[in-house]
């Protein structure tokens, strides 16, 4: 009776074997889903990039809006008559132009001007 019991113990260990430790055991099910698990979360922040990547695009591509906020903050530069002003904490240094700004308009030719000034005159008033 004995040797029988021993024998049931046995066979019933082997069964238990490719259950724990076997290819489709409960160790291998649970470190599948833990790789299943970090997969899909990888997944969602790579979708994430991807709509915000897809959404910069169709701003560049439709709209000048996204174009000129790109040139005035990360180039440096204004538009035409634009007056750039810069506000400094005490301890801050200016940002460095990019852009050379306009040349000033010459005075008409032939206009008259104020003395000692190269203003025109205002025009007269009736």
């Amino acid at each position: 009776m004995r040797i029988i019991t021993l024998a049931l113990a046995a066979l019933l260990l082997l069964i238990q074997y490719p259950l724990w430790l076997g290819k489709g055991g409960w160790l291998a099910v649970t470190d599948l889903e833990n790789q299943l698990s970090a997969s899909r979360a990888r997944t969602e922040q790579l979708k994430a990039r991807n709509a915000k990547l897809d959404s910069e695009v169709h701003d560049l591509r439709e709209g000048l809006g996204a174009v000129e906020e790109r040139a005035r903050y990360e180039l440096g530069m204004i538009k035409q008559n634009e007056i750039f002003v810069q506000v400094l904490r005490k301890d801050e240094k200016p940002a460095v132009m990019m852009t050379v700004p306009p040349p000033k308009p010459e005075p008409k030719t032939g206009a008259k001007t104020a003395k000692g000034t190269n203003r025109p005159l205002p025009p007269p008033e009736d």
